[in-house]
């Protein structure tokens, strides 16, 4: 593997940790970029899975007392979420990803660029289990069609008003299961190889401490800011997706 290689693949890793660890979610948009430039497309959104998988058990970590608290609010997410993954996979063939990509990412730049410039945050208060399973299903579906499982979820999650370990204990257990599904999948497949996993070790031990410090970070911050951080992303996501889509 090449000098270039090696430095693009560390970037990477350093850019995707420190937001894994800071807000639970966003790996593959700050990654991915850096990981394409050294890796083929499969290897890389292999070894981008599979690190967002690694570092976020270290956030995991850091809410593991919101976790035990709000075990139903998870699994009201996570079981529609696995579910919607197959789904998704098999609607493959009758949608195509690219449009569903680009409608997608103009949902998250609408959403983002309108609450990212309000000085009021969206504050939706009720309990709303039907819902919250809808989300997590759709999100499952739309991890299986395009990689996109993140998306709806971190919407939905900024509009609580939680406190920031309640919203990360149910993002990043997300993320985590429909990624670690997505990782044994590609693993079934045939995708790390043993050059992918070459990449996926030089990453490893930069992601962790990336990730450390983003998790620094997050318990510095307010509740308050880290909606508006989710709400950030939101935009950056969309615009990414738009990007890569229209490329």
């Amino acid at each position: 593997m090449t000098a270039e290689a090696i430095l693009f693949i560390t970037l990477g890793a350093i850019a995707g940790g420190f937001v894994n660890g800071l807000a639970g979610t966003g790996t593959a948009l700050f990654a991915l970029g850096f990981f394409l430039v050294a890796l083929d497309p499969v290897s890389a959104v292999a070894i981008v899975a599979l690190m967002s998988v690694v570092t976020g058990l270290q956030g995991l970590w850091v809410v593991r007392e919101a976790l035990t608290r709000n075990v139903p609010r998870l699994l009201r997410f996570i079981i529609p979420g696995l579910l919607g993954v197959p789904v998704g996979i098999s609607l493959l063939s009758f949608v195509d990803a690219d449009t569903l990509k680009l409608i997608i990412g103009v949902l998250l730049i609408v959403y983002g660029g309108f609450f990212s410039f309000r000085a009021n945050l969206p504050k939706f208060e009720r309990r709303t289990p039907v819902l919250d399973s809808l989300i997590g299903l759709t999100g499952g579906v739309l991890g299986g069609m395009a990689s996109l499982s993140g998306a709806l979820p971190v919407i939905w999650c900024s509009m609580r008003p939680w406190p920031k370990a309640e919203t990360r204990a149910v993002l990043q257990p997300f993320n985590v299961s429909v990624l670690f599904t997505t990782t044994v999948m590609l693993w079934w497949r045939g995708a790390y190889t043993a050059p992918a996993m070459t990449a996926f070790l030089i990453a490893l031990p930069t992601s962790l401490i990336a990730a450390q410090i983003g998790i620094a970070v997050f318990r510095r911050i307010s509740d308050n800011i880290f909606r508006r951080l989710l709400i950030g992303l939101s935009l950056l996501l969309g615009l990414g997706i738009l990007i890569r889509a229209l490329a």
